[in-house]
């Protein structure tokens, strides 16, 4: 049970470091202020390490990880698009960034209270994955 949880978890990790990454790629073209776009880019930065963290913690079960849902993903970028073809402005890049950390701290919290046994290596993993997307919101608030 402990293998089988901490694998689900990993996954789920994997998938929301993946679209929290993807997110920043696709709204950074629009970011005007400097020090916005320090925040994504050291955020993503972040994402990144934990990326790799997670992808060898997978090999060493076998595991490939797992894509984002490609209906989520799909979503995400129409939102994404159709916002900023309105408005490009960095208050519009906050405002998008912010929902999607919020979903992904919320997703990332149920799949903890889902995958108790998991092992605690890949708990302090989302556990990270959760600070990293609560500090991104924290830092760009001030552009909302």
């Amino acid at each position: 049970m402990v293998e089988e949880d901490t694998i689900k978890l990993l996954r789920e990790c994997d998938a929301g470091v993946k679209m929290g990454i993807a997110s920043i790629d696709e709204v950074m073209d629009h970011v005007q202020h400097d020090t916005l776009k320090e925040c994504l880019n050291k955020c993503k930065d972040e994402h990144d390490k934990l990326k790799d963290e997670i992808q060898d913690m997978l090999e060493r079960f076998h595991d490939q990880g797992k894509e984002p849902n490609p209906m989520a993903k799909g979503m995400s970028w129409f939102k994404t698009n159709a916002r900023l073809a309105v408005d490009e402005s960095d208050q519009s890049v906050a405002n998008l960034i912010t929902d999607g950390c919020d979903m992904g701290v919320k997703s990332l919290n149920r799949y903890l209270n889902q995958y108790k046994a998991a092992d605690e290596r890949s708990k302090d993993i989302a556990k990270k994955l959760i600070k990293l997307e609560e500090k991104l919101t924290d830092d760009i608030r001030q552009f909302l």
